[in-house]
């Protein structure tokens, strides 16, 4: 992508000028968004991103630059400029690159620049087809498709060189029910880090009629009750309440600033003995994954927590170097614009021994969330408050009317620890993480697990976790 001499250039700049370990990393980046609405094509972008971004440290401290303008001259003057800022004083120049070969872990078979734009949008036609017929109920239907292919050349003065592409696509479909007045949605996003025959091994028709169905089951459905019993949170997108509530807190960029309620808490019993926590960013094709992370390391399994016992961090280089723990291959970032940090990949509570039945079987009263929604996480405390897009009350085990509005309000540090039930039936749901280093893309995951006692919110009153 960048001749290596030159690369070699710009990063011995970074040293002869204060820092003590300098970082380039180069983008060129292909994507489509199209939007679809009332069987139209609403939006179309498809644009090319390039840009080179150039770190520095100087012990603990750090400057990022960066820019589009990818010649020589400019290149140096940027990197000049990024190491002198830090002031210190550094007396090597010296870059020796090492082979950067590595195995591609994410065969791509159908790259997003062989189609053109009506197979796209056929796709989304079909997807609203299917939901909007689903039922007379569903008012309007909304459709979203991306696809992007991402080269990446990443190189340090640890020596590191290494060049990765990484494709990938999703569609979300939104279906909106309607009922007099009232409006309820259901959603779903599938997606991978693969190429268009994606859309050949799954079958865009089934998720658009679930995203209806979920929206045509909660306009008909009851107020949730409101109080404190037992919930049951299904597989797939339910990982979100770790993700958010948990999983940030076990970022090196939360940890090493202290900021985490699980900082200095190595080899402590953090959760219940049933929890078993991974991060794994080498799932093969996984919306998470990647060859390398966006510092050039390796993506790798990290063990988070095991059997209830923190095991592990996320660890990026310069939090690294706060915390002395090697990188995790957790270096994230949007894009060239933004210098990485500790971010999660592919984020799950690994599977268990009860069955899904054995579950539900085994709880006298309380609600089952069979798809999560949106919702918002203070960082620092884990106090989490999420939306439940559909629920069903469980009444002497077994699954009874469904009921909407429901939400859950809790702290996540106290909710491991009440997991009193993990089921078998792992799987991972597709959604866009925000935070320090811009949105990148994120598996959540969970089997169906039950909270003791959670406390819940909902229009209908106080309900009773006895009730028969």
């Amino acid at each position: 992508m960048l001749d290596r001499n030159l690369v070699g250039d710009v990063l011995a700049e970074t040293l002869r000028f204060g820092g003590d370990y300098g970082e380039f990393f180069l983008e060129d980046r292909y994507s489509t968004r199209l939007g679809l609405v009332g069987g139209k094509v609403e939006t179309g972008i498809s644009g090319r991103e390039y840009g080179v971004g150039i770190r520095v440290f100087a012990g603990y401290n750090s400057v990022y630059a960066y820019t589009n303008q990818v010649t020589r001259e400019n290149l140096l003057t940027v990197a000049r400029d990024a190491a002198q800022a830090l002031n210190n004083q550094n007396s090597s120049d010296t870059v020796r690159f090492r082979h950067g070969e590595f195995e591609n872990q994410h065969p791509i078979r159908i790259y997003p620049e062989s189609k053109d734009q009506r197979y796209r949008v056929e796709l989304m036609r079909t997807a609203y087809h299917e939901a909007k017929t689903y039922n007379e109920l569903i008012e309007q239907v909304r459709i979203r498709f991306m696809d992007e292919d991402q080269k990446v050349l990443i190189a340090n003065t640890d020596g590191d060189f290494v060049e990765d592409r990484r494709v990938r696509t999703r569609m979300a479909i939104e279906a909106i029910a309607a009922k007099g007045s009232e409006k309820q949605s259901g959603f779903y996003g599938p997606g991978a880090h693969m190429g268009l025959e994606f859309y050949d091994r799954i079958d865009i028709s089934d998720y658009a009629r679930e995203a209806a169905r979920i929206a045509v089951t909660m306009i008909q459905a009851d107020q949730c009750p409101s109080g404190r019993f037992p919930v049951i949170i299904d597989n797939e997108f339910g990982g979100v309440i770790f993700h958010e509530a948990c999983g940030h807190g076990l970022e090196a960029s939360s940890v090493a600033k202290k900021t985490s309620v699980f900082a200095d808490k190595l080899g402590e019993q953090i959760a219940s003995p049933l929890v078993t926590a991974w991060d794994d960013g080498t799932i093969v094709n996984a919306w998470g994954s990647q060859n390398v992370d966006d510092e050039g390391t390796p993506t790798q399994r990290t063990l988070l927590i095991d059997k209830g016992i923190l095991r592990g961090y996320m660890v990026d280089k310069l939090n690294g170097r706060r915390m002395n723990m090697h990188s995790t291959g957790s270096g994230r970032r949007q894009s060239y614009k933004f210098a990485p940090t500790s971010r999660m990949s592919n984020t799950f509570i690994d599977a268990g021994e009860s069955t899904p039945e054995q579950i539900i079987a085994n709880t006298e009263y309380g609600l089952y969330a069979r798809y999560m929604g949106g919702g918002s996480v203070n960082p620092a405390t884990g106090e989490f408050n999420f939306a439940v897009n559909e629920g069903y009350m469980v009444r002497n085990g077994k699954i009874a009317e469904p009921v909407r509005g429901a939400t859950l309000i809790g702290r996540g540090a106290e909710v491991l620890k009440q997991i009193d039930m993990v089921g078998n039936n792992l799987a991972l749901g597709q959604g866009m993480c925000g935070a320090a280093s811009g949105s990148i893309p994120a598996n959540v995951g969970q089997p169906m697990l039950r909270v003791s006692e959670m406390t819940v919110g909902g229009r209908k009153g106080k309900g009773d976790r006895h009730e028969a």
